[in-house]
């Protein structure tokens, strides 16, 4: 059911408890500061190191290179294509990974024999180091999206699937008992139970599987890409463009951030109003 914010008044509130909130703030304010003064620091120290020769300029590059490749790529139009390559199949697998690993999970729980039989061989693709299963991809697929798609379902979905599973049989078996009790079925069990119960696990591992299928997608596009930010990297290193290749980098890192930051503001909302 959707929770009613009640608003409070600031009569209600005594002078200690708004003091602690002021000073709360002014805590984050001043993370915040030192974050950015942090981060500007080091832009600043990487410029100067590379201008005066203590680092040397043509591998390590320097911000002033980054901001004119940037603005050289965007009246081109080839950043945000490249940028909208990979985010396209980053969403793309990262969808296919949270309903496929919800589907699976939910046939694990549904069934224990099949989830006995299958759950050793989960535990070993998940190990296995999924870059070595890229070649592989590119022989059957071929060079094209689809195998990067894959590639990056490959890295996060066996992992999603014991998560999630594994909070499907830790639910509280006494709610089970109950349903069960009053003639609920096993599809009830999981509707008013189970899945309501791993809303929260779902969402972090959500949060996790966003940044391993990015993951996913970088390891296809340097292997079998012609577009994406992967494929600038490689495309930089081998031309020694290395101003492409640390721009795609950071821009990967915001990339990576800004989904997080997303599916954060999205579990939030959830949890704030359900």
């Amino acid at each position: 059911m959707m929770k009613t914010k009640t608003s409070i008044p600031d009569s209600s509130i005594s002078p200690a408890q708004q003091q602690y909130v002021r000073k709360i703030r002014y805590n984050q304010i001043i993370i915040r500061i030192y974050q950015f003064l942090l981060f500007a620091g080091f832009l600043i120290l990487w410029e100067i190191s590379a201008k005066n020769h203590w680092i040397n300029d043509f591998i390590f590059c320097c911000p002033s290179k980054l901001c004119t490749t940037c603005i050289t790529m965007i009246k081109d139009g080839s950043l945000f294509y490249h940028i909208g390559i990979t985010l396209y199949e980053t969403l793309i697998g990262f969808v296919i990974v949270i309903a496929g690993s919800l589907i699976i999970a939910t046939l694990f729980w549904w069934n224990k024999t099949l989830s006995k039989v299958l759950e050793p061989y989960l535990v070993i693709l998940n190990a296995l180091p999924k870059s070595a299963l890229a070649p592989v991809l590119i022989v059957w697929l071929g060079a094209n999206k689809t195998t990067i798609i894959v590639c990056a379902c490959s890295v996060a979905i066996f992992g999603s699937i014991l998560n999630i599973y594994t909070g499907f049989v830790n639910v509280d078996a006494d709610k089970i008992k109950l349903i069960e009790t009053l003639g609920g079925n096993r599809f009830q069990c999981l509707r008013l139970v189970v899945l309501p119960s791993n809303i929260p696990n779902i969402l972090s591992i959500m949060k996790v599987n966003i940044g391993l299928c990015l993951v996913g997608v970088v390891i296809g596009e340097f292997l079998a890409a012609r577009e994406g930010l992967g494929y600038l990297i490689i495309y930089g290193s081998q031309t020694f463009k290395m101003s492409h290749v640390l721009l795609s980098i950071l821009i990967l890192c915001i990339i990576a951030m800004l989904l997080y930051l997303i599916l954060q503001h999205i579990e939030k909302r959830f949890v704030e109003y359900f």
